[in-house]
């Protein structure tokens, strides 16, 4: 969910902006899963953006302590947001781990990198949520190390019953800065889209699977 409405809609035009999300409705992408879709979110382009990656980093920041006070370490889901989770950490002045997708398959066959101590306090920062699904993976390693996972940020969430679903069977609370519905809204308000468009917008929304 959405904490500030404000922050929600500033987020959205920030990443319009800089094209790390792309509304294209003439021009479906197609995602890895296979589905087709209108938009496209990439939130590691703001990495390139000193004033608007400085305001993601306050932002969240600002809502793990407003939610959790200050957890023990910040962890961050390789690879999309380990560049993000480090600004965080660094703000907040705690550790910083990264999960990995799987154990690496040499070495030490680490899925979790960095120092982590069981018992600790642990809230993951995520770039984007669709299903959840690569996210909560993350979140079953860390709880595999003995680990009390409070939460999950993440920059942006397209807002899918099938992820909440998922976070809700995890039994994990998932905070977001900005979402689908406040990304329509802005992108409506500012007219970076048309009238047109945003009910191919909001069609797709509504039954992303089938969408063609």
């Amino acid at each position: 969910m959405v904490l500030n409405k404000d922050t929600a809609k500033k987020t959205a035009e920030l990443l319009l902006q800089i094209n790390a999300i792309k509304l294209e409705p003439e021009n479906p992408f197609t995602w890895a899963s296979g589905w087709k879709s209108p938009i496209y979110c990439d939130n590691r382009v703001m990495l390139s953006y000193p004033e608007i990656r400085d305001f993601v980093r306050k932002e969240m920041a600002k809502q793990v302590e407003e939610l959790y006070g200050k957890p023990d370490v910040i962890a961050g889901v390789a690879t999309g947001a380990i560049g993000i989770g480090i600004l965080v950490a660094d703000a907040l002045g705690l550790p910083f781990v990264y999960v990995r997708p799987e154990p690496k398959s040499h070495g030490r066959q680490n899925q979790v990198e960095g120092h982590l101590e069981a018992g600790q306090s642990v809230v993951v920062i995520e770039d984007l949520i669709s299903t959840g699904k690569s996210s909560l993976n993350a979140v079953r390693a860390l709880r595999s190390q003995q680990v009390d996972v409070k939460g999950m940020i993440a920059v942006f969430t397209y807002g899918f019953s099938l992820a909440d679903a998922n976070f809700a069977e995890e039994k994990l609370n998932l905070h977001t800065l900005s979402d689908y519905a406040h990304l329509i809204e802005q992108a409506s308000e500012t007219n970076y889209i048309e009238e047109s468009q945003m009910q191919t917008l909001l069609q797709w929304k509504s039954n992303p699977q089938q969408w063609k």
